[in-house]
């Protein structure tokens, strides 16, 4: 780059930050309250706990249109709080910039607090209703509080209302008599070496469980949502069954309809589906030990829509011969394609053809690229929800398998569909060059969908659904059957629930 453009980039840069400030002041440099937008769970932290809650600001004009602004270095954020000793309280908080005009702020909360305040402030000046105060105590994810009844829980959250998919997974199990059920499910799929699964009570809020099978290290997943739940709400008194392998088990060709808990669906299975366990760690590990989930997913990309590639990027292994033929695509059409397999196990025989294998990528990277495939594995791809909160667009072939929000996707507007074997994918590639500004309102829809869908809220208040109109449909007693062990609150912070009514307890 030459000296010229360098001072021409210089210029539009700073011309674009003093056009954005003056947009957003008034003549006597007061910044407008009114030109800025801040929503989220993590301005009713009283009543929504989760690991990390987190809220959203947007930028906008006169015209109510988002103003991208890249220097979120104007904002001055602080979240404060004291606890009962009259001391700070611990907060860790972070902003992601979705440059687009609007920012994520995720903070987590490790005491249980009061008083307190959550100021937003762009160039030294208050925006919106900021400051905003939360009454009452904020407890940490770590506090057992929880609430007395789940329907209460379901409302404080401002949850939607039950979810189609719930509905519709419940529909061949309108009673369920596990007395009659339980020994059906057991002979059937105590088979060690191949199914995996766990049977759990929810007994007076604490969860106990059984597994079968040889490799039961998900339980760690179940365990773990099961956990936080109970800690949120008293849970009613539950037993079921929960799949820890990727494959749905409740085939409609048994001789019983079997209600079996599973992380994907398929149109040959009854199976009730729940978020994906990536998912649900996602939300659970938010500013944890998960690098991935769908916030982060938004603030890491590097690029907005105009300055990605216009091409298709993907990564993966070998676990559907359509990934094999993604590649011969790839190398027929290699202007519309980076694509490449990181692992083969399917198919290692024909490493040499489809070969060679590639180092693994960031996931952030994917959408240096703007189009993205999801295309299935051994079941449905678990990446498609982080894949639509990336801001690329999606295609999605066509598949026999689906995971728990499916239902509520639309074809062309939040995604576009290929066939199964992708005898149409150049086509629609190419449409989607020759169509920009459709294809990047797709791509839009697709992230709005996530956002209005997928978040931590959203797989919170799915849990809470799904137990409660479990809850409805048992006919038999709940009781903790011999050869189950108790699953354990684990790190649980000394909290204060006075304030809430809250569920007995006999042992933590």
């Amino acid at each position: 780059m030459n000296k010229a453009k360098v001072k021409l980039k210089v210029a539009s840069i700073f011309w674009a930050v003093l056009f954005n400030a003056m947009c957003l002041a008034d003549g006597n440099g007061a910044v407008d309250r009114g030109l800025f937008e801040i929503w989220g769970p993590g301005l009713e932290s009283q009543n929504i706990v989760m690991p990390a809650r987190y809220f959203f600001i947007r930028l906008l004009n006169y015209n109510k249109e988002s103003v991208p602004d890249k220097f979120e270095s104007n904002f001055q954020i602080t979240i404060n709080g004291g606890t009962e000793q009259n001391k700070p309280c611990r907060i860790w908080s972070n902003i992601l910039n979705r440059k687009d005009g609007s920012l994520i702020v995720r903070y987590k909360v490790y005491d249980q607090c009061s008083r307190l305040e959550i100021s937003v402030k762009y160039q030294q000046q208050h925006v919106a209703e900021s400051p905003y105060l939360v009454e009452g105590l904020i407890n940490p994810d770590s506090c057992y509080c929880p609430k007395e009844n789940i329907d209460g829980v379901i409302d404080s959250w401002k949850c939607k209302a039950v979810p189609a998919q719930i509905r519709a997974d419940f529909e061949p199990f309108q009673k369920i008599d596990w007395d009659v059920t339980r020994p059906k499910v057991i002979k059937q799929f105590d088979k060690p070496h191949s199914v995996s699964l766990c049977h759990y009570v929810i007994k007076d809020n604490q969860v106990y469980r059984k597994c079968y099978g040889n490799y039961v290290g998900f339980n760690m997943f179940s365990d773990s949502i099961l956990l936080s739940l109970t800690r949120k709400a008293a849970v009613p008194d539950l037993e079921f069954f929960v799949n820890l392998g990727d494959w749905p088990l409740s085939a409609q060709h048994l001789e019983d309809k079997l209600p079996i808990f599973s992380w994907c669906g398929s149109a040959d299975t009854n199976d009730i589906i729940m978020p994906t366990y990536e998912l649900t760690e996602s939300a659970l590990e938010n500013m944890g030990r998960v690098m991935l989930d769908m916030l982060s997913v938004q603030g890491n990309g590097e690029f907005p829509w105009n300055q990605r590639q216009s091409k298709l990027f993907w990564r993966g292994r070998d676990s559907n011969r359509h990934r094999l033929d993604l590649i011969s695509l790839s190398r027929k059409h290699p202007e519309l394609f980076n694509v490449s397999l990181t692992n083969f196990f399917f198919y290692r025989d024909e490493e040499d053809v489809y070969g060679p294998k590639t180092d693994h990528v960031s996931f952030f990277r994917f959408f240096d690229y703007k189009y993205q495939l999801a295309i299935d594995g051994t079941v449905a791809p678990y990446r498609t929800p982080f894949l639509l909160g990336g801001g690329s667009l999606i295609f999605k072939p066509h598949s026999k398998y689906y995971e728990y929000f499916y239902r509520d996707l639309q074809p062309n507007t939040h995604y576009v569909p290929v066939e199964s074997n992708l005898s149409d994918l150049i086509e629609r590639i190419q449409w989607a060059k020759a169509n920009d500004a459709e294809a990047e309102k797709i791509a839009r829809n697709g992230q709005e969908f996530a956002n209005e869908n997928l978040l931590p809220q959203h797989i919170f208040c799915y849990y809470f659904h799904l137990l409660n109109e479990l809850s409805k449909v048992l006919e038999s007693e709940v009781r903790v059957l011999d050869g189950m062990e108790l699953v354990k609150q684990k790190n649980l912070s000394p909290c204060d629930c006075s304030q809430i009514k809250t569920a007995e307890r006999d042992e933590l």
